[in-house]
C-alpha cells in the first residue's frame, strides 16, 4: 500500500437499480500513469468521482495516496487534483490571477501564491499570456492553465478526465509532454480517455472497462499481445490501383482487406505473407506509397474487447 498512489479493491457504486461500477479493482504505483479506457457509459467517470471523494462507494475499499478514502476523505482531498473535460478557470480573470486565487484559497499566503503561480506559468509556457484575460486564450492555452491550476497545491495524485478532448493534434502532443513531466516528478496520474493513441503514448498500464466491469488490464504491450497477430497496411501510390491491389491481397492472404480511405488493412498470420505481397506488387509493377507490417494497436484491443469503435473512428 505504501508504494501505491491508487488502490481500489472490489469497488461497487450503484445509482438506484443501475450498477455503474461492479467490482472494479485497480493498483497504480506512485509516479505511474494509468490509462482507464472504455466506451461511453463504461463507468470511467464514476470511478474517478469515487476516487476524488465526490461519490461514496457502496462496497469495496478505496485508498488514494495511502489514505482510506472512506475514513478520511478530507485527507484524500488535500493530496489530489481533478481536471475535468471542461476547463474550470475563470474567463474574466487573467491566467496569473486564476492561479494566485487558487493559491490563496489553499492558504499559501500572498507571497507564496504569487511565487507558485509564476512557477506554473513558466512550466506551462504561459508567461507571455499571464496577464491577459483567460477569455482571450485559445482552447489549448485554457487546457494548460486548467492543468496548472490543478497543480497549485502540489498534489500527489492527479485525475485527468479526457484532458485532450477537442484539442488539435499539435496541442494534444504538447499536453502529453506536460503529463509525462508530472509522472517524472513522482505524481500518480489516472487518465480517462477514448483516444487510444493517447493511452498508448502515456500510460504505463491500461485498464479497459465496459458496463462497469474490468475486461482487461496490463501494459499496452501485454494487451496487444493478447489480441495477437500482425496487420499489413498497404496504400498504393495511385488510388486508381486500389481495385487491382485488393485482388492481389485477397489472393495471397485469402480474405478481403478492409478499405480505410485510400489504404487497405488486412490481418496476416506472419511476415511470410507480407513478403509475398511485396513480391507480387513488384511483379505487377504496382507502386506503393506505404507498405507496412504492424503489431496490433490499442484500437484493435479496444474493438476486440468491447466491440465498440473508438472516438476517433466514430468521428
Amino acid at each position: 500500500m505504501a508504494g501505491m498512489g491508487i488502490q481500489l479493491d472490489g469497488l461497487v457504486r450503484r445509482f438506484g437499480r443501475l450498477t455503474a461500477v461492479d467490482g472494479v479493482s485497480l493498483a497504480v504505483p506512485r509516479g505511474h500513469v494509468l490509462g482507464l479506457l472504455g466506451p461511453n457509459g463504461a463507468g470511467k467517470t464514476t470511478v474517478v468521482r469515487v476516487l476524488a471523494t465526490l461519490l461514496r462507494p457502496d462496497a469495496g475499499t478505496v485508498h488514494v495516496a495511502g489514505i482510506d478514502a472512506r475514513r478520511d476523505p478530507a485527507g484524500v482531498r488535500r493530496r489530489i487534483a481533478l481536471s475535468g473535460q471542461q476547463a474550470s478557470v475563470d474567463e474574466e480573470l487573467s491566467g496569473r490571477s486564476n492561479l494566485v486565487l487558487i493559491g490563496r484559497l489553499l492558504d499559501l499566503g500572498r507571497a507564496g501564491a504569487r511565487q507558485r503561480a509564476a512557477e506554473l506559468l513558466a512550466r506551462f509556457g504561459l508567461e507571455e499570456a499571464a496577464d491577459r484575460r483567460v477569455g482571450t486564450y485559445s482552447g489549448g492555452m485554457r487546457r494548460r492553465l486548467d492543468l496548472a491550476a490543478a497543480l497549485v497545491g502540489r498534489p500527489e495524485v492527479v485525475f485527468l478526465d479526457e484532458p485532450s478532448a477537442g484539442l488539435d493534434p499539435g496541442t494534444r502532443t504538447d499536453l502529453w509532454q506536460l503529463i509525462r513531466g508530472l509522472a517524472a516528478d513522482g505524481v500518480t496520474v489516472l487518465l480517462t480517455t477514448q483516444y487510444l493513441e493517447e493511452a498508448d503514448a502515456l500510460a504505463d498500464a491500461v485498464t479497459v472497462l465496459d458496463r462497469g466491469r474490468v475486461l482487461a488490464a496490463g501494459t499496452p504491450a501485454e494487451l496487444k499481445r493478447r489480441v495477437g497477430g500482425h496487420t499489413v497496411v498497404l496504400r498504393p501510390a495511385d488510388t486508381a490501383d486500389l481495385g487491382a491491389v485488393t485482388g492481389i491481397v485477397t489472393r495471397i492472404v485469402g480474405r478481403l482487406p478492409d478499405r480505410r480511405r485510400d489504404e487497405l488493412v488486412v490481418p496476416v498470420t506472419g511476415d511470410g505473407e507480407f513478403f509475398e505481397l511485396a513480391a507480387a506488387l513488384r511483379a505487377q509493377d504496382v507502386a506503393v506509397a506505404e507498405l507496412a507490417l504492424r503489431l496490433p494497436s490499442l484500437d484493435d484491443v479496444f474493438r476486440s474487447l468491447t466491440g465498440a469503435a473508438t472516438t476517433e473512428e466514430a468521428a
